[in-house]
């Protein structure tokens, strides 16, 4: 398979031979290495962004600023021996949110340093999303002035941009609700963005940019953020409904250089993520499933330490970060509810994985090392795979290798995106 850029994917859809890109949503060190390591073994584009919230000048929850985020993929990238000019490095939902708080100037100045400091480490695919009310605004904002904040926040991405030389930022317009990173409750209905609303975005950030003198830059804005129908609370998955989304795939039609981007695909699969690809969601952001397997895995490899390892204890990291959970509820508190016992369900097993937040705490990575010191090299019967984690009974009777089961569990979902991406035609 040749290798997509993102300039090519609207040619790609107007041709009739619809092509996607998987967007990789996370910091996690092991869902890097697993999409670096996955990009080598298929020549594919490997797009990694990171969001406002988990990295910004200020260093977000993950304590990176944008210039650590890209060193920590160049530094895996070298480890994996990926080529730097096959990796794209994106920012999500760029824009005030991290400081909504705030009066709007304050946000929207904090948000000019985010996206100076995103084009300045790097960062080629910029989300503009400015549709955020700020302190004493509505929830949400209206077209025009989302636009023109977007736009001005664009004129700080091209400024940075050219005193870097190089390629020029590509941009995303427009958001998506409900936000990102999943929904809260249980859901049984996602309607697609109306058409009409689509058109309207597209129209209104034309005609803002282009009063602002920017014009080139809205040629190179290259899609869409619309909701296709697709979500995922804390306990179900809402499926890709073609029918339902076919008018506002339509508006693809009279706008040849635009695809649209799909948030939240996690848990799809691969035969509606080809639906979404070949009706021009041709960008698939995925985040919280590739945490979600990646802790499915360590929990597998914790029971299996447990009943084959005297000493090692009852479920040690699961304890673990139960205890940094309860310790810091911040991270979840507000987004599991219901009684105790669904909470510490949830705490563990939600969709929307919150969990992830908390694999940065020494404690949880201290937890992590001493399993992987604990299976490294052990020789796992085969009826003990079958019974903690029958789907990796193949690295049974041999000595292991736990990280490499990691990056091979994770490397399970990145395989069914990069199987929609190449089958969309």
């Amino acid at each position: 398979m040749m290798r997509i850029e993102l300039d090519q994917l609207a040619a790609l859809r107007t041709a009739g031979t619809p092509r996607g890109i998987t967007s990789v949503c996370s910091a996690h060190p092991v869902v890097l290495r697993a999409a670096l390591r996955h990009g080598v073994a298929t020549g594919a584009t490997v797009l990694i962004e990171a969001t406002c919230n988990q990295v910004n000048h200020q260093g977000g929850y993950t304590g990176m600023v944008p210039a650590d985020f890209a060193a920590l993929v160049q530094q895996i990238a070298a480890e994996e021996v990926c080529p730097m000019d096959q990796v794209i490095l994106g920012g999500d939902h760029l824009g005030p949110n991290p400081w909504r708080d705030r009066p709007a100037e304050e946000a929207l100045a904090e948000a000019e340093k985010m996206i100076a400091a995103y084009v300045a480490a790097g960062f080629r695919k910029i989300h503009l999303d400015a549709s955020m009310g700020c302190l004493g605004e509505p929830v949400a904002l209206d077209d025009e002035a989302t636009a023109r904040r977007a736009v001005r926040l664009a004129a700080v991405a091209e400024r940075v941009a050219r005193e870097q030389g190089g390629a020029m930022p590509r941009y995303i317009i427009g958001t998506e609700v409900p936000p990102p990173g999943g929904a809260d409750h249980t859901l049984h209905e996602v309607p697609p963005t109306d058409p009409k609303a689509a058109r309207e975005t597209i129209a209104v950030h034309r005609r803002m940019f282009a009063a602002a003198g920017l014009a080139d830059a809205m040629d190179r804005v290259i899609g869409v953020v619309v909701q296709p129908g697709v979500e995922f609370g804390n306990h179900n998955v809402i499926p890709y409904a073609r029918a339902k989304a076919q008018a506002l795939a339509h508006v693809l039609d009279t706008e040849s250089a635009l695809v649209f981007e799909a948030h939240s695909t996690d848990y799809q699969g691969t035969a509606p993520l080809s639906e979404l690809v070949q009706d021009g969601f041709a960008i698939l952001k995925v985040g919280p499933e590739l945490t979600f397997v990646l802790r499915e895995a360590l929990y597998a490899l914790d029971l299996i330490a447990s009943d084959l390892i005297p000493g090692y204890g009852d479920r040690p990291l699961r304890a673990t970060m139960e205890r940094i959970m309860l310790d810091a509820p911040g991270e979840w508190e507000r987004h599991y509810t219901g009684s105790p016992a669904v909470q510490a369900v949830l705490r563990h097993y939600s969709l929307s994985d919150r969990i992830r937040y908390y694999w940065v705490q020494p404690a949880a990575m201290q937890a992590v090392d001493r399993l992987m010191a604990a299976l490294k090299g052990q020789s796992v019967p085969m009826p003990l795979f079958w019974q903690h984690w029958p789907d990796a009974n193949r690295f049974s009777d041999t000595p292991l290798d736990p990280d490499a089961l990691l990056i091979w569990r994770v490397t399970q979902c990145l395989d069914s995106y990069h199987a929609a991406c190449s089958l969309g035609g």
